[in-house]
């Protein structure tokens, strides 16, 4: 079976094991399936639930699309008389309660074709947390689940893409991280290091373990009390997020470029946010500690 028809098989049998955990944690709302078609190649299916008693949204979204290469691409990739094929999934869980953190997740293929005949594929993705409360102990599993799976293929995995995650997920026009990191990489291609279906191995058992690194933190914070002065700090980091996502997210940008579906593009944010002008949380407390952290990225494990 060629690359692409594995992994889009792969892809939507994760989008349906994921959705099915998520609404059983969840116990209230459903997720919606929307289909849909890219005019100039390709579609995907968009899976969405709102208003649970868990989740305020969670998106899980599966794309497989191709064409010709936008021009601007094509001078960036330095191809002439290109197209594409790319698929991937994509998910953000955005919590209702304050003290658990979002989470983001994607794993993608790309194969790039120079005058019909192949000339590059690679895969990309990783997975990160973004708390708007600090517990060290929900970090630390998150960050050695990651781990784990890094090491399970290479020991140098682990430290080389938490670091690429930290320089990646940098709001570089506020001097922050957007979250407390996680997992990123992008371009990995065939090598003396791996081969194709090495990498196809190492993507499947990341997307296999991203409901592990996540469901235990959300099990232990979904019930914790909290009040509105919480949920302004929500919105607040929220719109952080928000920001990041429409200045530096390369898969945003990418989409958006090629003429993607805005739906799905933009199903990544969050219901609710806030831009409060010059906001800065009380000396000591809690909020000012989640800062601290996000000015000068961690070591976890």
């Amino acid at each position: 079976m060629k690359m692409k028809n594995k992994f889009s098989v792969y892809i939507d049998s994760l989008q349906e094991r994921i959705t099915s955990d998520l609404e059983k944690l969840d116990g209230k709302s459903k997720f919606i399936k929307d289909n849909w078609e890219r005019e100039k190649g390709g579609g995907g299916l968009t899976m969405i639930l709102e208003n649970g008693d868990v989740f305020e949204k969670a998106g899980v979204n599966v794309s497989k699309v191709y064409g010709n290469l936008p021009e601007s691409m094509s001078k960036l990739l330095k191809v002439d008389q290109s197209h594409f094929f790319a698929c991937g999934i994509s998910l953000v869980l955005h919590p209702k309660n304050p003290m658990a953190p979002t989470f983001h997740a994607n794993l993608r293929y790309f194969e790039l074709y120079e005058h019909n005949v192949l000339k590059d594929r690679w895969f990309g993705g990783g997975l990160d947390l973004t708390p708007y409360y600090i517990f060290e102990e929900d970090i630390v599993h998150f960050h050695k689940s990651c781990k784990k799976v890094c090491d399970s293929y290479n020991e140098s995995f682990y430290s080389k893409y938490k670091r690429k995650c930290d320089e990646y997920f940098w709001n570089s026009h506020r001097n922050e991280a957007r979250g407390v990191g996680g997992l990123f990489f992008d371009y990995c291609r065939e090598s003396n290091e791996m081969n194709i279906d090495n990498w196809f191995s190492f993507i499947s058992d990341l997307g296999n373990s991203f409901l592990k690194s996540y469901v235990p933190i959300i099990k232990k914070r979904k019930d914790l009390d909290y009040n509105n002065s919480h949920e302004k700090w929500q919105q607040i980091r929220r719109g952080r997020y928000v920001e990041f996502n429409l200045l530096h997210d390369k898969g945003t940008l990418f989409g958006l470029k090629t003429n993607g579906r805005i739906e799905s593009i933009l199903i990544s944010m969050p219901p609710k946010a806030q831009w409060v002008y010059d906001q800065t949380p009380s000396k000591g407390s809690e909020e000012e500690k989640l800062l601290n952290i996000l000015k000068s990225p961690k070591k976890w494990t």
